[in-house]
């Protein structure tokens, strides 16, 4: 059981699985604080929430200090750039569509690998699973007749969510190449915090001070966000950082945010609701998935039966 769990693919699935929940608590966040402000509580308090599983502080100052740089570089990059624009994307676009478009991201992490990793290339079957996967993810988007009862899709959001998408495959690329000089949690506690410090602190001129009190639904999304951001950034940089472990490949497996993020909007959003034409890209994002643990699995029988 130990040796399932630790598995990659369990382990890639659970992150994705904990990510589109996201879609739905930026959302009910989203109405009662402002996206950047927000954006930088979250990641302060989830940076700090990951100190108490580190355990030795000593090697963790050491750690930051020795490879400070970088750890500044990932905060740029994997928070306070590639969230800022999640937030502001989402803030303009319905959750589950902002799901869809994330959904994307797949693509572009492949093709900056293919680019920038010698041993990442974009081959046929790998090209199959992710355009069959972006092809759910048009079906799903682009194939709604109707949005929910008085939501717009802004063009300035789906921008936001595309450059979100290109970040993050710069980030994931970046992070694999890294040699271990830090360890991934180290690095996910260091960045979350210094990134969630920093748009909180560029949020106050921008967005002014609240001056209001929350509900109880704002600090309840909130805690979950946090939690859920300590959580699949820990496993996923990590994953990231283990050797066997291709960018390109691993990200294919996001191809589960937008269908779990559309149905936890469905099931908890007013107004928005399943329907043939999301099903059937749903069904396409399953196959391409199919597709791609099929082809690992004769690659992996493959290897075994040479040695």
């Amino acid at each position: 059981m130990k040796k399932y769990i630790s598995q990659t693919t369990f382990l890639a699935i659970i992150a994705c699985l904990l990510w589109s929940s996201a879609f739905v608590g930026v959302k009910i966040g989203l109405k009662y604080h402002t996206p950047l402000q927000f954006a930088g509580i979250r990641f302060a308090i989830s940076g700090l929430l990951l100190l108490p599983v580190i355990h030795n502080l000593k090697r963790f100052r050491k750690e930051v200090q020795e490879n400070f740089g970088f750890v500044c570089l990932i905060a740029f990059l994997q928070i306070i750039l590639q969230y800022s624009l999640f937030y502001m994307g989402v803030n303009l676009v319905p959750a589950s569509i902002s799901a869809m478009i994330v959904g994307s991201s797949p693509l572009f992490v492949a093709l900056v690998a293919h680019f920038f990793t010698f041993n990442d290339r974009i081959e046929w079957r790998k090209s199959g699973s992710i355009l069959l996967g972006i092809s759910g993810v048009a079906v799903i988007t682009l194939g709604r007749k109707a949005l929910p009862s008085g939501a717009e899709i802004a063009l300035p959001g789906v921008v936001f969510l595309l450059l979100n998408n290109l970040v993050s495959g710069i980030t994931n690329v970046v992070i694999a190449r890294k040699v271990q000089s830090i360890s991934p949690m180290v690095l996910t506690s260091a960045s979350l915090f210094i990134g969630g410090v920093f748009m909180f602190v560029i949020s106050l001129p921008i967005e002014g001070i609240p001056q209001k009190t929350f509900p109880p639904e704002y600090y309840m999304s909130l805690a979950w966000l946090s939690f859920l951001s300590a959580a699949a950034i820990s496993i996923w940089n990590t994953l990231l950082r283990r050797p066997k472990v291709k960018v390109s490949e691993l990200n294919i497996w996001k191809f589960l945010i937008p269908v779990s993020g559309a149905i936890l909007s469905w099931i908890i959003i007013p107004n928005e609701s399943p329907d043939f034409v999301s099903v059937s890209g749903m069904i396409l994002i399953v196959l391409s998935l199919v597709i791609l643990y099929s082809a690992k699995r004769k690659r992996n029988s493959g290897v075994k039966n040479t040695d």
